[in-house]
């Protein structure tokens, strides 16, 4: 998805657009793009609501892009609101001549809640819930795809990449939940074949474990229960970096074969295994198709310490196991 090539620049004149890009994977993405030379816009409700430059903003963001040599737009946008995100994108238009390369459909609004209920089956919790994961999660995501499509679609280049989860295969949190994942996931597939006859890509991406501000914050091992704490072990000895999703989209966005790829799910630790790249610390991040972590995931502790990091799970038995016919 490049036009012009540098060392260490490959998107320079690139054009991006990362939304809910303050903190955690949003915000890793956005710094892979930076540093890989494209102009990268991101959106968050609040520019800036602690202050100039402070951790957690837009503004800090965008500094971190710009203090690493790239060039970041910041743009105050509600992705629940369709009338901001239509003023976004013809921002973008208006700025870069109609030009954007990529889409990462990010932003999320529902965090909070889903730690706060954690346990709670769905008639125990209001009808609101609903809205609250998935108004901006996954209706947010198609809304921003379909401004998206108006652009790249006469460019016939671009590529869009829905970041989901695991949870549309297996139960994580609550059934809202998993069905706006797995919508999420079907959203690319379904897109990704209605565009790829004009050469614009689109897949759905999985982090693992992911070390987000909010696990290395708040979320400690202390006063959770036993699974709980195996988890958050697991994480952080195993899990993401907020910045791997981000290599995986650069590495994902510069492949020449990308088209090959369009409509379907990747895992990023499998994107690292294929592409050759690693974490930001150096290490190889875990992938759900070990058994270890599945089991872990599951609620097998006990199965995961026995089994070793090498055993891996086939694509086609983790589809199955997301099949109830």
């Amino acid at each position: 998805m490049t036009s012009t090539v540098m060392a260490g620049r490959p998107f320079a004149g690139n054009v991006c657009l990362v939304t809910g890009a303050s903190r955690g994977i949003g915000k890793g993405i956005a710094l892979q793009l930076g540093d890989a030379g494209a102009t990268v816009y991101i959106t968050g409700r609040s520019l800036d609501p602690k202050g100039k430059g402070k951790p957690g903003s837009l503004r800090d963001t965008a500094d971190e892009i710009e203090g690493r040599g790239g060039k970041c737009i910041p743009v105050q946008c509600d992705h629940g609101d369709d009338e901001q995100v239509k003023l976004l994108f013809e921002k973008i238009s208006k700025e870069q001549n109609g030009r954007l390369d990529i889409l990462v459909n990010n932003a999320y609004s529902a965090i909070s809640e889903l730690l706060k209920t954690t346990g709670k089956t769905f008639w125990e919790l209001p009808v609101s819930m609903w809205d609250t994961i998935n108004r901006v999660g996954l209706r947010g995501h198609y809304v921003a795809t379909w401004h998206a499509a108006q652009m790249m679609v006469p460019a016939k280049h671009g590529l869009i990449v829905n970041i989901s989860s695991p949870g549309g295969l297996i139960y994580i949190f609550n059934a809202p939940y998993g069905v706006g994942k797995i919508g999420c996931d079907r959203m690319a597939v379904d897109c990704g074949l209605e565009l790829k006859k004009h050469n614009v890509a689109m897949l759905s991406l999985w982090p693992g474990p992911v070390k987000t501000e909010t696990l290395l914050g708040t979320w400690t091992a202390e006063n959770r229960t036993d699974l709980e704490r195996d988890s958050y072990e697991y994480t952080m000895k195993y899990g993401e970096s907020t910045e791997y999703s981000g290599k995986a989209v650069v590495h994902l966005a510069k492949d020449p074969q990308i088209m090959t790829k369009t409509g379907r799910i990747f895992i990023t630790a499998e994107v690292g295994y294929e592409y050759g790249f690693r974490d930001i610390d150096g290490k190889t991040p875990a992938s759900l198709r070990q058994a270890k972590t599945l089991f872990l995931w599951t609620g097998h502790p006990w199965l995961a310490a026995l089994t070793p990091p090498f055993v891996k799970f086939p694509y086609w038995l983790l589809a199955l196991g997301g099949n109830h016919f």
